[in-house]
């Protein structure tokens, strides 16, 4: 018998080096969907759901319409919560608060959390070169200090420009479990890819942070040698306590990929906001993350962001401008924690440009929940 078969279109690169998923007239779709889309996931669901009262604040609901971001053609859902009371929320028509997107670079703060247990119990040191940790590692990152690259600060050759079709960071999809070689070859893994990586190591000789997803790649790859990944999701998915899925992509190597592969609802993501706001204590299990290095984290030095961001910097895997702390996504994500008063605020939408990516949009939409979280 004869077995006739295609390239699966989700996965398969087509027009300016993007999967099927991430095309611009399909990227909505993708990322409402990318949980189901993604060549491999880890799915977890939490043994205990932190109830959510329905609390409307009439404020925050006037600060939300004011802000515009509820109304612009790229907004999925927005949640505004506080305690275990939700202020505010909304979704476009095609889209609920309680339906998975998408978090991409949001992933990240994983990192923050679980790196900053290592740091915390002793098994990590922030001055040591990476090149101690991982022997194998390649000229990009050998001579890296673990905190340069925790807070983005390092010079290599990596590109992620979303603007150029020939950028690293598409090469580093493979790896991600979010798109197929061409041609039928091996899937590229993880630490094939970070090895591949060449360049310097050296730290940034500017007051910019230099963001380069591969350094999350990196710090999950350090983490790998100390702690089992997956055991690790579920105690934070067991401390947030959401009510739906917890859904990440997986490597070649079923290593999670911590630089974007993540997927929440926006109720869950509020969730995870609030984790962070209560400095990692649980719902359900033992706390997670280190409270002391995420207070560093907030007062400490750090790159700043970039030009137009003001006085947000990118410290230990976080953005922060000394009261908030927060992390933005690839396509228009950004979950955000006033640390003083604990509101949060969970932003999900999808940017159908050819990019996927808008620095202005970027920017108003980190000013209007300044408006509403902060005010």
């Amino acid at each position: 018998m004869t077995l006739i078969s295609h390239p699966n279109p989700a996965l398969t690169v087509g027009a300016d080096n993007k999967q099927g998923w991430n095309q611009p007239h399909q990227r909505r779709a993708g990322f409402h969907n990318a949980h189901l889309l993604f060549r491999r996931t880890l799915m977890v669901r939490a043994r205990r759901v932190l109830d959510l009262t329905h609390a409307p604040d009439p404020d925050i609901a006037g600060r939300a319409q004011a802000s515009g971001l509820t109304a612009h053609p790229a907004f999925s859902a927005l949640v505004i919560a506080q305690g275990t009371n939700c202020l505010f929320e909304a979704a476009a028509p095609d889209f609920s608060t309680n339906r998975v997107h998408s978090l991409q670079s949001i992933s990240k703060m994983h990192i923050h959390l679980i790196i900053g247990e290592l740091v915390a119990a002793g098994h990590l040191r922030l001055d040591a070169y990476v090149g101690d940790i991982l022997p194998w590692i390649g000229s990009a990152y050998a001579t890296a200090s673990l905190q340069n690259v925790l807070d983005m600060n390092v010079e290599n050759d990596f590109s992620e420009n979303y603007s150029d079709s020939n950028a690293d960071c598409f090469r580093e999809e493979q790896a991600l479990g979010w798109r197929l070689p061409s041609d039928d070859q091996p899937e590229l893994t993880l630490r094939s890819f970070i090895g591949s990586l060449t360049g310097s190591g050296a730290a940034g000789q500017t007051a910019f942070a230099r963001y380069k997803s591969a350094n999350t790649d990196v710090l999950t790859l350090i983490a790998a040698g100390f702690v089992d990944l997956h055991a690790k999701i579920e105690e934070i998915v067991d401390a947030a306590g959401y009510e739906a899925a917890f859904h990440i992509s997986l490597s070649p190597e079923h290593l999670p990929a911590f630089s974007g592969g993540g997927c929440l609802s926006s109720r869950d993501l509020a969730r995870f906001g609030l984790l962070l706001a209560r400095q990692g204590q649980a719902v359900f299990g033992p706390s997670v993350g280190s409270p002391d290095f995420l207070r560093a984290s907030i007062r400490r030095t750090a790159p700043l962001l970039g030009p137009k961001r003001g006085a947000i910097r990118y410290s230990n895997h976080l953005m922060t401008n000394g009261h908030w702390i927060g992390h933005a996504g690839y396509g228009g994500q950004f979950v955000m924690a006033d640390m003083a008063s604990g509101r949060v605020a969970a932003f999900q939408s999808v940017l159908e440009n050819d990019s996927g990516y808008d620095d202005d949009y970027m920017t108003d939409v980190i000013a209007g929940l300044e408006a509403i979280c902060c005010g």
